[in-house]
Order: structure tokens, then C-alpha cells, then sequence
């Protein structure tokens, strides 16, 4: 798959088939590699004598001066390397070249590369320049190369130059007996890992003794919200003490609050460490440090991809704070109540079911013991609220016997409640088990804890759990009409991610239709959250549907079935009818029909005169689709801007009239619009309109557009103001969908 919002085409990024996208531009000849890590090509330069040697895209792309963009590889060879943006005019003169640092060291092994920058004054289009440091004849070898604006995290709060180091180091200040620099080492990602460029963060200690540094941005927060910091760190050795603190600041920039997760490393690799914290009530905005304590002088801590997003976790619904979930900064508010059992979080890194780490429970003896949480605040329920607790568990040394699992309830005052029977699972082998257990809220409950009841069957035996969880238990399949808007809102809870899911619509006569989604019709797509919100919009209307909903292993054989219940999307007036872009929802416009077409049925026909024969002789084709021309009136300017937005495209449209009018939903191509005025004054809004249709097929593989779980929180974190998107999005959609003008 292409790297998405890449400039280059498919052969010039994965260089499959041929090198046709590239050409030499110093001291080198091309050729065609073997060994690719996306297909089988990759890109052979040879150097022509010692020196560097350069290559370059044989296209100039289009860009904005002022605007930043991005660049990586991954690359090969007994040389260092570097990667650069050559900036062009628009007679084709090179402007500069804006250059990565060149890479500590060689490796034969793939390694990212790359750089950013904002494209200078006058510069019109940009070429990639690929560069090492070769003997003569020696060659290098690149693949999965980049062009485009920078891919950064969605949902984070930090701007790309503070979230990366592939423009510079100005995102970061010195807090501590620390230097900031900019390096790239040899580090290898997947191919399919966008967010990773070449450069790192170099924290690099002064003298002995702590040292740390701080993000700049300070990003602005919700009381009460939980947020998650992560980075990937590098520390100088194993027995270094690096860490990434969250930390939350007052009106007054004053720190109120810090959350810090020590990484256990298991080596000098790059490790994503994890740190969580609920914003306090008067928290206005946040930031990230990261750090050695007791370094070394000249002792580097290298950092890597850098956020501060809202914490999601799964289930959704789920009280239990991510802390005490998954256990990646500590034990959080976990206890032992009885036995003795001692908690302690896993070491190294690595030894987790979500995020990295885990609890691990540790009996020196073969004895019972409990394990309980702390209290967490019930939301979403209430009195008679069914609950379900969910854990994982993993039997990490020495012999265990059933693993129980309960819920304690509490009510505001902090008061015991009592809690649930006790729900007793064996763990058979050694792989992690999810397991649950569910009960329902007393009425004067409002918090809950989760308790986690072991017996050791051996000494020293370690338990870990991980992935904890309690969620109210909610229907797994909703249906919802929203007549107004035209759509039909399916809502499926408590799937599996990484499973497949099929969506069908399902019609009262048994014949079943594929729902469309965000990558096509949602047949055997990927399951990418617990939680999904499917909008039908090509439902049809006054007509009761279920949906049935399918769903396999990531190997494609069959793990389950859902069937909703009924429901039916209202059009209260037959004289109206939807126009709709199935790509394109929010474009969906209501009108009111003037007159239905009336149809013709085009045919290609040729005919030919048989000498000596009274008939003609007649080849046809096959009789095409329907045409004609829809009479409508729009009864208001919003109403004339919304069908003008929603005819601009110009792609294949639903016309959805109420069963009965003697027209079945269709999809349609329109030609050329006429639109007229209805009154003789100015100031009347009414439009008459002649839409030419021409029936087409349904669109298969077009998804719908949407933000891609874009929202403010990204748009804030790249432009101060709104000044700033007036020249980069020519409308509120292209905003909304990142379509930037150019």
C-alpha cells in the first residue's frame, strides 16, 4: 500500500517495477536492486568516483512557499547518508536544498532517514535528493521514499516540530544540566510506520547528576479530561534512569500537577514509554519532560515521536483511569487486602498485554491471596446498571489455581456495599487470558473497585495482570434513524480489533446490501476499535431495515454473527426527495421535486441496407441505463448553496424519492444544471432547477470522506490562528477533510 499523502507515485516510491521515477544528479549511475523491503526493487546507486553521490526524482512536486514539508527513506549501504528537499523555481533553478544530518554512523540493515522544512520564498516545485558518502563503485541502496506534508499523530496536541525533531530542536529547552542537539542513528522502523523520521531529540547530560528537558508548547487542556504523554526514549545503557513526565500548568503557568513513568529498559533500542494523568480542576495547559536521573557526563537519552492526546481506552466506557489500567507508570491505587502477595510493576519493558507493562503479583508462599484496585466513579449508569470487570492474566512463574474476579461496590461516603460472587477461572497455560465477570449496580452505589482473588499452588510464583477494565454493559447492537438528517446510525459495541467485519443491509424481502464505510463497502475490512458508529446514508427511505453484521478472524474464518432490530428512516413529505453524495455525506441536500423525468432508454444501433432485401438489417449494443430530466425547486439560499456544493463535484449522486412515486433510489450522473428564478422580485429566494440524470451503477469501492478522527485539537496544534487557514483551506470542507490549496 502507498505511503498515504505521498507526492510520489507507487514506482517511484517502492522503485517497483524499474527507476524510471529517479535520475542521477552527482557522481552516480542508477540501476535497479534487489532485496526491497516493499516488493522486490529497490533503488541501486553506484558511485561513479569517491565522494558523495546524489540522486534525485526525475519529477519537480508542486508546493507552497511558506509551507512545510516532509521527507524520509529507508536506507542501505557501508556509507553514511543523508536525504534533502531541493527547492525549485519556477524556471526550474534550484533555490537550496534543505538537508537531514547525515547518519552517526553505516549499516547494511534498512534504516529511516529524513528531514522537513518549509519551502523558501519563490519556490514553486520540489525534487527529492537522495546522498552518500561512497568509495568508487561502491553502491547504496533506498527504498519507501516520502514527499509530502508531514504525517504527524492525529489527536496530538503538540504541533509537528515539537512531536518530531525532523525540522529542528526549537521545540525543546534545557531544564536541567542538559545540551539539546539533534542526531541521527542507525534505527530501523516497520514499512508501514509513518510517524517515525529520521532524526531524534539528543538530550545529552552537562556533569554527573540529573538531567532533564522540557517541550516548549504548552497545549491547552480540559479540566477533568484524562490525557495520555508517550515518546520512544533511547537510553545510553540499560542501567540509565530515564523517564517522561506529564505535567499540567495553571492560568499563571505555574506546575500544578506531574505524572512520570520510569522506563525499564531492556536494552539501548528505542522504547515508547507511557505516561497518564487526569487534568486537575484548574489546569489550564500541559507539557512534556523527559530525563536521566543520575547520568553520567556526556551521557545521551535520545527521544523519538512525541504526544500529549487525550486518552482512549478500550472498552469504551470504561472508568477504570489508564494508570490503573494497564500499569505502564506503576501499581496506581492497587492494594494487596489480605494474603502475601506483594505488587510491584513488571521489568523490562516488554512483559504487557496493553502498552508495556503489567502488575505483577508475586506469592512466596503457596497461600490465598486479594487483589484490589482502587475506587473508580461510576459513570454512564446508574441504580440496576449491569457492570462488567474484565482483566487479563498470564502466569508468569511457578503454579497458580483458579483466578477469581469480583466487583466491589461503594457508595459516595466511601461506604462498603458489599461485592459480587466471585467468578473463579482456571489459566491453562502460560498465554495471557482475558477474563470477566459482571454484576449489577446497588442503588445507592456511585463507585466501584475491581478485586482480583489468587491462590499460589507453588513458592514464588509470579501472576501478572494487565488490561483491566469495567464498563456498563450496553446492547452490542443499537440502530437509530436521524430523519432530518437522512441516515440511519448503527452502532456496534465489544468488537474485537484486528478481527474483520462485513455490514450488510437487510431488506424485508431477505436480499442483504453492503453498507458503505470509511475504505469502501464494509466487506472484510479490518475492525480498528471496540466501538464503532456506522452511518448509513444510502438507507432507503419509509422502508424497515435490520442490519447483519458478520465477523472472522484476521485468517478470515468466521467468529460470529449479529442481527439488529428493525428500524425505518422517515421522509414525512413525498414531495420532497434526498440528493446525496455517498462519499461525501455531509454534502446531503433535501429538495422539493417539481416534477418527476420522463425516461428514455438510449441504445447504440447500426443499421445497414441488404441489396435485394425489404428490411434493414439491425446490429444493436445493449440498451442502456435511464435518462431525463429531474424537475426541482430549492426554496432558499441555503437550500441553493447546499445542491451547488453538493452538484460541484461532480461525482455519481443518490437520488432517494418515498416509495410509491413510481421511482426506485438511484444513482445517477448529472449533466449540465439549469437553474431559474420563479418570481418576478429580486429579494425571492425560490429557484427552479432541470437536473439532466443519467442512471449509473452504485459506486463500489468509493469510502466515505471524513475527518479520520481529525478535529480541532489537530488544527489548533499546527495554526495559532484563524487568520492562518484563510490561504491553506479554500472552504470549511476542505478544512474539515485537510485538502489544503495547492
Amino acid at each position: 500500500m502507498a505511503i498515504p499523502g505521498n507526492f510520489l507515485s507507487s514506482t517511484t516510491e517502492t522503485v517497483d517495477p524499474n527507476t524510471s521515477g529517479w535520475a542521477p544528479k552527482l557522481n552516480c549511475t542508477l540501476s535497479l536492486g534487489s532485496g526491497g523491503r516493499v516488493g522486490g526493487g529497490c533503488l541501486s546507486v553506484r558511485a561513479t568516483a569517491a565522494g558523495e553521490a546524489q540522486a534525485r526524482t526525475v519529477t519537480a512536486y508542486p508546493v507552497t512557499a511558506g509551507t512545510t514539508y516532509q521527507v524520509f527513506a529507508d536506507s542501505s549501504g557501508t556509507s553514511t547518508e543523508r536525504i534533502g528537499i531541493r527547492w525549485l523555481t519556477a524556471t526550474g533553478s534550484e533555490i537550496s536544498i534543505t538537508w537531514s544530518v547525515t547518519t552517526l554512523s553505516a549499516a547494511m540493515g534498512w534504516h529511516r532517514v529524513g528531514v522537513a522544512g518549509a519551502a523558501p520564498a519563490g519556490a514553486v516545485t520540489a525534487q527529492v535528493v537522495l546522498a552518500s558518502t561512497e568509495a568508487a563503485g561502491a553502491f547504496h541502496f533506498w527504498e519507501s521514499i516520502y514527499l509530502g506534508l508531514p504525517i504527524r499523530t492525529v489527536g496530538n496536541l503538540f504541533s509537528f516540530g515539537t512531536e518530531s525533531s525532523e525540522i529542528n530542536a526549537s521545540g525543546w529547552t534545557p531544564l536541567v544540566n542538559a545540551t539539546i542537539s539533534r542526531q541521527v542513528p542507525v534505527f530501523g522502523w516497520s514499512t508501514d510506520y509513518y510517524l517515525a523520521g529520521g532524526h531524534v531529540l539528543a538530550m545529552t547530560a552537562t556533569s554527573a547528576g540529573n538531567a532533564s528537558i522540557g517541550a516548549v508548547d504548552r497545549p491547552s487542556v480540559t479540566p477533568g479530561t484524562e490525557y495520555m504523554a508517550y515518546a520512544y526514549l533511547s537510553p545510553p545503557t540499560i542501567s540509565s534512569t530515564a523517564w517522561i513526565e506529564l505535567r499540567f500548568y495553571d492560568s499563571n503557568g505555574n506546575q500544578i500537577q506531574a505524572a512520570r513513568s520510569v522506563l525499564a529498559a531492556p536494552g539501548t533500542g528505542l522504547y515508547r514509554q507511557r505516561a497518564s494523568g487526569s487534568a486537575p480542576s484548574n489546569a489550564a495547559t500541559a507539557s512534556v519532560a523527559v530525563g536521566l536521573d543520575g547520568a553520567s557526563a556526556g551521557q545521551v537519552l535520545r527521544v523519538e515521536t512525541v504526544a500529549i492526546v487525550a486518552s482512549i481506552q478500550s472498552p469504551a466506557g470504561t472508568v477504570v483511569p489508564y494508570a490503573d489500567a494497564s500499569f505502564e507508570q506503576g501499581i496506581a491505587g492497587w492494594a494487596t487486602t489480605s494474603g502475601v502477595a506483594t505488587l510491584a510493576r513488571t521489568t523490562p519493558w516488554g512483559v504487557g498485554l496493553d502498552g508495556s507493562y503489567a502488575l505483577a503479583i508475586t506469592s512466596t508462599t503457596a497461600t490465598a491471596s486479594v487483589i484490589r484496585s482502587g475506587r473508580f466513579t461510576l459513570t454512564g449508569g446508574g441504580s440496576g446498571q449491569n457492570w462488567r470487570a474484565q482483566i487479563g492474566a498470564h502466569v508468569g512463574a511457578g503454579t497458580w489455581g483458579p483466578v477469581g474476579l469480583r466487583i466491589r461496590w461503594y457508595d459516595a461516603a466511601n461506604n462498603d456495599l458489599g461485592v459480587t460472587a466471585t467468578g473463579a477461572f482456571a489459566l491453562p497455560n502460560t498465554d495471557w487470558w482475558l477474563i470477566f465477570k459482571e454484576g449489577t449496580q446497588p442503588q445507592t452505589a456511585t463507585q466501584a473497585a475491581v478485586e482480583v482473588t489468587v491462590t499460589a499452588t507453588s513458592t514464588n510464583a509470579v501472576l501478572h495482570v494487565d488490561a483491566v477494565s469495567l464498563w456498563p454493559v450496553l446492547p452490542l447492537t443499537t440502530v437509530q434513524a436521524h430523519d432530518a438528517a437522512g441516515y440511519i446510525a448503527l452502532t456496534l459495541r465489544e468488537l474485537t480489533p484486528g478481527y474483520l467485519i462485513s455490514v450488510y443491509r437487510q431488506m424485508a424481502d431477505g436480499s442483504h446490501v453492503p453498507v458503505r464505510g470509511s475504505l469502501g463497502l464494509l466487506v472484510g475490512q479490518t475492525i480498528e476499535s471496540d466501538l464503532m458508529v456506522i452511518e448509513d446514508h444510502e438507507a432507503p427511505l419509509n422502508t424497515e431495515v435490520s442490519y447483519q453484521i458478520e465477523l472472522a478472524t484476521p485468517a478470515g474464518v468466521p467468529s460470529g454473527s449479529r442481527l439488529s432490530s428493525s428500524v425505518t428512516l422517515d421522509l414525512p413529505d413525498v414531495n420532497f426527495a434526498w440528493l446525496k453524495d455517498p462519499s461525501n455525506p455531509q454534502r446531503n441536500t433535501m429538495v422539493m421535486v417539481e416534477k418527476a423525468p420522463d425516461w428514455s432508454r438510449p441504445i447504440e444501433q447500426t443499421s445497414y441496407v441488404v441489396k435485394g432485401r425489404r428490411n434493414k438489417v439491425t446490429l444493436s449494443g445493449r440498451r442502456q441505463g435511464l435518462e431525463g430530466d429531474l424537475a426541482i425547486w430549492t426554496v432558499n439560499d441555503e437550500n441553493r448553496r447546499a445542491l451547488h456544493l453538493l452538484l460541484d463535484s461532480g461525482t455519481t449522486l443518490l437520488w432517494q424519492a418515498a416509495p410509491g412515486m413510481g421511482v426506485d433510489d438511484m444513482y445517477v450522473a448529472v449533466g449540465a444544471v439549469d437553474e431559474t428564478r420563479i418570481g418576478a422580485l429580486a429579494q425571492d429566494q425560490w429557484r427552479a432547477w432541470k437536473l439532466p440524470l443519467v442512471e449509473a451503477d452504485r459506486p463500489i469501492t468509493t469510502g466515505v470522506n471524513g475527518s479520520g478522527g481529525r478535529s480541532w485539537t489537530d488544527v489548533v496544534a499546527e495554526f495559532p490562528t484563524c487568520a492562518d487557514l484563510l490561504p491553506v483551506y479554500p472552504t470549511c470542507e476542505a478544512l474539515l477533510l485537510d485538502r489544503r490549496t495547492g
